[in-house]
């Protein structure tokens, strides 16, 4: 079973934090400096929470599915390749504090949606300050997402 993925950019990572632990009443499954993530089996939800500037309010970043295997990212870039999106892959990708294979797409908002696989864990948080690959916003210029 795949879980959809939120990724918000909060201004104050601690309170967001602790609100979303008493929210879905789980702990943080991963922290690293300036990121949270969230596992939450129910609702299946992968919430990832990136540290943004302060006084601003939480915007969402992008969206994702995430998925258990690199078989399953490619047949959704074939999928989504073939119903005529856009895509672009990246394969071994370190991203939000993880190596992963993934495939972005854009929505007809400009909404960023990925659909990867963890691989396993990595030392960075992505490939440059405010890279879409864990956000970024109005800057989205870094391969990690669509240019």
């Amino acid at each position: 079973m795949s879980r959809v993925q939120l990724a918000l950019r909060v201004s104050d990572l601690e309170a967001s934090v602790a609100f979303y632990s008493k929210l879905f009443g789980v702990d943080a499954a991963k922290r690293r400096p300036g990121y949270a993530n969230f596992a939450i089996t129910e609702p299946p939800l992968k919430l990832v929470l990136i540290e943004g500037e302060g006084d601003q309010p939480t915007v969402m970043d992008h969206l994702g599915v995430e998925v258990f295997s690199t078989d399953e990212v490619t047949a959704a870039t074939r999928r989504l390749t073939e119903s005529g999106l856009v895509t672009l892959t990246e394969d071994n990708t370190e991203c939000c504090y993880a190596l992963q294979d993934k495939v972005w797409v854009r929505g007809p908002g400009d909404e960023p949606w990925e659909v990867y696989v963890v691989k396993a864990d990595a030392d960075k948080l992505d490939k440059a300050p405010a890279s879409v690959c864990c956000g970024g916003g109005p800057a989205q210029t870094e391969v990690c997402c669509m240019p």
